[in-house]
Protein backbone atom coordinates (compact mmCIF):
# COMPACT_ATOMS: atom_id res chain seq x y z
CA UNK A 1 0.00 0.00 0.00
CA UNK A 2 1.33 3.65 -0.94
CA UNK A 3 1.79 5.88 1.77
CA UNK A 4 3.20 8.85 2.21
CA UNK A 5 5.50 9.14 5.15
CA UNK A 6 7.82 11.66 7.20
CA UNK A 7 11.25 12.14 6.83
CA UNK A 8 13.03 11.87 9.64
CA UNK A 9 17.05 10.57 10.80
CA UNK A 10 15.67 7.18 10.32
CA UNK A 11 15.32 7.12 6.46
CA UNK A 12 16.70 10.64 5.79
CA UNK A 13 19.73 8.87 4.10
CA UNK A 14 17.67 6.24 2.39
CA UNK A 15 15.76 9.61 0.75
CA UNK A 16 19.20 11.41 -0.40
CA UNK A 17 20.06 8.10 -1.80
CA UNK A 18 16.81 7.87 -4.51
CA UNK A 19 17.72 8.72 -7.93
CA UNK A 20 16.24 9.11 -11.41
CA UNK A 21 17.23 7.83 -14.71
CA UNK A 22 20.28 9.63 -16.50
CA UNK A 23 18.16 10.72 -18.93
CA UNK A 24 15.73 12.81 -16.47
CA UNK A 25 17.73 14.16 -14.43
CA UNK A 26 17.78 17.86 -16.01
CA UNK A 27 13.77 17.42 -15.39
CA UNK A 28 14.54 17.50 -11.20
CA UNK A 29 16.09 18.82 -8.11
CA UNK A 30 18.51 16.10 -6.13
CA UNK A 31 16.05 15.29 -2.92
CA UNK A 32 19.40 17.06 -1.21
CA UNK A 33 18.60 20.07 -2.95
CA UNK A 34 15.11 19.70 -2.27
CA UNK A 35 15.41 18.73 1.64
CA UNK A 36 17.67 22.11 2.01
CA UNK A 37 14.78 23.87 0.56
CA UNK A 38 12.46 21.99 3.05
CA UNK A 39 14.59 23.10 5.96
CA UNK A 40 14.70 26.57 4.85
CA UNK A 41 11.02 26.90 4.00
CA UNK A 42 10.24 25.13 7.01
CA UNK A 43 6.98 26.76 7.64
CA UNK A 44 5.67 26.69 4.16
CA UNK A 45 7.14 23.30 2.66
CA UNK A 46 5.89 20.13 3.51
CA UNK A 47 7.95 17.35 2.25
CA UNK A 48 7.52 13.09 2.44
CA UNK A 49 9.13 10.03 1.89
CA UNK A 50 6.61 7.68 -0.47
CA UNK A 51 6.97 4.07 0.63
CA UNK A 52 5.15 1.14 -0.80
CA UNK A 53 4.74 -0.75 2.45
CA UNK A 54 8.05 -0.89 3.85
CA UNK A 55 9.75 0.21 0.39
CA UNK A 56 10.89 3.22 -0.12
CA UNK A 57 10.28 4.27 -3.60
CA UNK A 58 10.22 7.83 -3.91
CA UNK A 59 10.05 11.72 -2.79
CA UNK A 60 7.14 14.34 -2.88
CA UNK A 61 7.31 17.76 -1.26
CA UNK A 62 4.18 20.25 -1.35
CA UNK A 63 4.50 24.00 -0.54
CA UNK A 64 2.89 27.34 -0.06
CA UNK A 65 4.14 29.70 -2.84
CA UNK A 66 4.13 33.18 -0.70
CA UNK A 67 4.90 35.24 -3.22
CA UNK A 68 1.28 34.45 -5.38
CA UNK A 69 -0.35 33.40 -2.61
CA UNK A 70 -0.86 29.19 -3.62
CA UNK A 71 -0.41 26.12 -2.70
CA UNK A 72 2.33 24.11 -4.79
CA UNK A 73 3.34 20.66 -6.12
CA UNK A 74 6.95 21.40 -5.34
CA UNK A 75 9.13 18.67 -6.03
CA UNK A 76 8.38 14.77 -7.11
CA UNK A 77 10.53 12.07 -7.90
CA UNK A 78 10.36 8.38 -7.90
CA UNK A 79 13.11 6.15 -7.62
CA UNK A 80 14.55 5.09 -11.32
CA UNK A 81 14.10 1.73 -9.98
CA UNK A 82 10.28 2.09 -8.80
CA UNK A 83 8.98 3.97 -12.24
CA UNK A 84 6.06 2.37 -14.35
CA UNK A 85 4.51 0.33 -11.61
CA UNK A 86 1.66 3.19 -10.71
CA UNK A 87 4.05 4.59 -7.25
CA UNK A 88 3.83 8.02 -9.23
CA UNK A 89 0.09 8.57 -9.54
CA UNK A 90 -0.89 7.25 -6.46
CA UNK A 91 1.76 8.90 -4.62
CA UNK A 92 0.76 12.24 -6.99
CA UNK A 93 -3.12 11.30 -5.51
CA UNK A 94 -1.91 11.26 -1.57
CA UNK A 95 0.17 14.84 -2.45
CA UNK A 96 -3.41 16.41 -3.56
CA UNK A 97 -5.02 14.82 -0.34
CA UNK A 98 -2.91 16.02 1.74
CA UNK A 99 -3.55 19.89 0.69
CA UNK A 100 -6.98 19.49 0.36
CA UNK A 101 -7.27 17.83 3.98
CA UNK A 102 -5.03 19.92 5.74
CA UNK A 103 -5.69 22.96 4.14
CA UNK A 104 -8.90 22.85 1.97
CA UNK A 105 -7.30 23.81 -1.02
CA UNK A 106 -9.37 24.40 -4.28
CA UNK A 107 -6.20 24.66 -6.37
CA UNK A 108 -2.98 23.69 -6.58
CA UNK A 109 -0.45 24.69 -9.31
CA UNK A 110 2.82 23.16 -10.03
CA UNK A 111 5.71 23.69 -13.20
CA UNK A 112 7.20 21.15 -15.53
CA UNK A 113 10.16 21.27 -17.41
CA UNK A 114 9.33 21.52 -21.34
CA UNK A 115 10.23 18.15 -23.10
CA UNK A 116 9.01 16.49 -19.52
CA UNK A 117 6.50 14.99 -21.47
CA UNK A 118 6.11 11.61 -18.92
CA UNK A 119 5.69 14.35 -15.76
CA UNK A 120 3.19 16.67 -18.02
CA UNK A 121 1.12 13.49 -18.45
CA UNK A 122 0.99 11.91 -15.21
CA UNK A 123 -0.45 15.52 -14.15
CA UNK A 124 -2.77 15.72 -16.61
CA UNK A 125 -4.33 12.33 -15.59
CA UNK A 126 -5.33 13.85 -12.34
CA UNK A 127 -6.49 16.83 -14.41
CA UNK A 128 -3.86 19.68 -14.51
CA UNK A 129 -4.29 22.01 -17.33
CA UNK A 130 -1.65 24.15 -18.54
CA UNK A 131 -1.93 27.79 -17.27
CA UNK A 132 0.11 29.31 -20.91
CA UNK A 133 2.66 30.63 -18.14
CA UNK A 134 6.11 30.18 -18.03
CA UNK A 135 8.27 31.03 -14.80
CA UNK A 136 11.71 30.21 -14.34
CA UNK A 137 11.99 27.83 -17.42
CA UNK A 138 8.85 25.83 -16.20
CA UNK A 139 5.16 25.36 -17.90
CA UNK A 140 2.86 26.15 -14.88
CA UNK A 141 -0.20 23.95 -14.69
CA UNK A 142 -2.98 24.30 -12.03
CA UNK A 143 -5.49 21.89 -10.64
CA UNK A 144 -8.80 22.66 -9.97
CA UNK A 145 -10.45 20.66 -7.07
CA UNK A 146 -14.24 19.98 -7.10
CA UNK A 147 -13.93 17.22 -4.74
CA UNK A 148 -11.83 14.96 -2.77
CA UNK A 149 -8.70 13.30 -4.85
CA UNK A 150 -9.65 9.42 -3.77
Amino acid sequence: MVSLKEITRDNIDEVLALKVDESQKSFVSTNADSLAQAYVYSETAFPFAVYDDAILVGFIMMGYYEAKSYYTLWKFMIDSRYQNKGYGRKALELGIKFLQDRFGVSEIYTGVVPGNTVAKKLYESVGFVDTGFIELGMEEMRLTLDSPVT
